[in-house]
Parts: structure tokens; C-alpha cells; sequence
């Protein structure tokens, strides 16, 4: 691979982070899926690629074990890389427009039952830490957040007479989101708690016990060991909250529109995992109750 296709490669990045000031945890993955294409094309520039070379790359990768959801994300990446090279770059055709990719199995996304979320939730918060740790995990729960969401957060983004947050999505787009009475609660006594150990020049929401901003890595530890503590047997982290927010609040209220919305998703496809999810709920309700559903002895 020559130099001059590594500095398009470069600058494209350059391009993410400073022109459209996409997260690093976003330009990152970028920068490596691109990688995957400039290590797999070899001896071809990327001004001379073409489709084939494509379909070429798609089928090595797939016959190392990469599944399809991989591979449309890897596809999307050098889809807008090429994008970014025709506008900026005068190249003449974007090879990756109309590849098609092979097709994985669907897999959902695990979430709690709403009696597991309750039981998670349902710990003492008696000093500092776990009152931290409850304003998190319920407001997780309540809105619906990503963990980079969440730690962007500052005490500003919340109005507690709408009972509403503002939250910074992906590709920096501000959302408001409601939050529920329990996640109120737990945000009050937090800056309560907040008050008196944050740094002056400290502007997150959430904070470590010696007053500064707390790492993802940490959130996503303390409610792990939390989901322990209270008896859930499945692996809990910060997205399986996530899904079952959306999942609830699709089993409630069945409008899907508003839980594309709360969640932030560009596209409706997005969401619509969770039909599957609340299909299932209905699935067992029914093999539960309909007495032509069970199985006789």
C-alpha cells in the first residue's frame, strides 16, 4: 500500500475529528475498519480500486470468520471514506456502492425482565459511592442512555421541573429526554453528594470519589458487581440497560416512533430490533397462558 493512500487515510480521519467532531471512541473505529481495507488491497491504491476488489476483500474477510454484521460495518466505513474522497479529493467512483454482503443470523439484544431491572435497582444508597451509583444506574434504566452519553453529562443538562435531560448523541446530535421520578430522586441526593467533593474545575455529572470526572471502564465495573450483589445471574452491563429501557417502554406502549426518538437512533431499523424483543415477551405470555399453547404430558 503506497504512502499517498495511508495520507488520505490520515486526513480522512483528521476530517472525523475535527470537521465533524466525531467522538474518538467513533474515529477509532473508523480508522481501524479503513486499516482492515488498506492492509487487504495490498499493492492497489485506493484510487484504483474497484468493485471487485471489494467483493475480494469481503470474501477473505468472511472466510476468516467475520460476520455479517461486521462486515456492513466495515462496508459503511470505507463507503463514507470514499464519499469523503470524491468531495474532497476529486476521485471519480465510490467502489463500495451496491456490494452486497453475506447475511448472519440476527442476534438480540439480552435485557432484564422488569422484575430483574427492580431487583437491581433496589439497593441501599447510603453513602457516597452508591448514591453515585444509584442516580447512574437509574437514569440508565429511566432514559435510556449510552454509557459515552452518560459520561458527558453535566449538572446543567438536567431540568428537574420538566423532568428532562438534555443528552449529546452520536454525531453531536442533542436530544431531550425524560427522565422517570426514581432517576429524579437519585439525581437530587447525588448533587447533594456531588457538592461536596467536586474539583473546581470539574464540570461532569458524575464524578470520582476524589472529585473528578468517572471512566467509563468504571461505571460499566460498578454495575457489574452491583447485578452480583443483587442476585442477577446474567452478565449486566451499562447497553443492557439500554435495551431494557427500550424494551419496556416498547412492551408498554407499542409506539415505536417515541422509543426511536428517546434513543436517539437515525434510522427506524434501528429500533426495530426490539419488536423481536417485546414478540418474544408476547411469545411466552401466551405459551404460558393459552391452554392449547402447553404441552401435554
Amino acid at each position: 500500500m503506497s504512502n499517498e493512500s495511508e495520507s488520505l487515510a490520515a486526513a480522512y480521519i483528521d476530517y472525523l475529528n475535527y470537521e465533524r467532531r466525531l467522538s474518538p471512541h467513533t474515529s477509532k473505529n473508523y480508522a481501524r475498519d479503513i486499516a482492515v481495507l488498506l492492509k487487504h488491497l495490498k499493492q492497489n491504491d485506493v484510487a484504483q480500486v474497484h468493485p471487485q476488489h471489494i467483493r475480494q476483500v469481503i470474501a477473505q474477510l468472511h472466510g476468516k470468520g467475520l460476520s455479517g454484521k461486521s462486515l456492513s460495518r466495515m462496508l459503511s466505513a470505507w463507503r463514507s471514506f470514499y464519499h469523503y474522497l470524491i468531495r474532497k479529493h476529486r476521485f471519480q467512483h465510490n467502489p463500495c456502492i451496491g456490494i452486497r454482503l453475506p447475511k448472519s443470523p440476527q442476534k438480540l439484544p439480552n435485557a432484564l425482565s422488569p422484575d430483574e431491572a427492580a431487583q437491581l435497582l433496589q439497593f441501599p444508597a447510603d453513602h457516597s459511592l452508591t448514591i453515585r451509583d444509584s442516580a447512574m444506574f437509574e437514569l440508565f434504566y429511566s432514559s435510556g442512555l449510552r454509557l459515552a452519553e452518560l459520561t458527558q453529562l453535566k449538572p446543567d443538562d438536567i431540568d428537574f421541573a420538566e423532568r428532562t435531560i438534555r443528552v449529546l448523541g452520536k454525531g453531536s446530535k442533542t436530544r431531550i429526554v425524560p427522565v422517570g421520578k426514581f432517576a429524579i430522586q437519585a439525581l437530587q441526593a447525588w448533587l447533594k453528594q456531588r457538592s461536596l467533593i467536586v474539583r473546581a474545575d470539574e464540570t461532569a455529572l458524575f464524578l470520582s470519589h476524589r472529585g473528578h470526572a468517572i471512566s467509563a471502564r468504571t461505571i460499566g465495573y460498578r454495575l457489574k458487581n452491583r447485578a452480583i450483589q443483587q442476585g442477577i445471574q446474567q452478565n449486566v452491563h451499562p447497553h443492557i440497560l439500554r435495551h431494557s429501557f427500550a424494551s419496556h417502554v416498547l412492551q408498554s406502549s407499542g409506539d415505536l416512533r417515541a422509543v426511536q426518538e428517546m434513543l436517539g437512533h437515525a434510522h427506524i431499523t434501528s429500533t426495530q430490533i426490539y419488536t423481536h424483543l417485546d414478540f418474544q415477551h408476547l411469545t411466552k405470555i401466551y405459551d404460558a397462558a393459552h391452554p392449547r399453547a402447553k404441552k401435554r404430558s
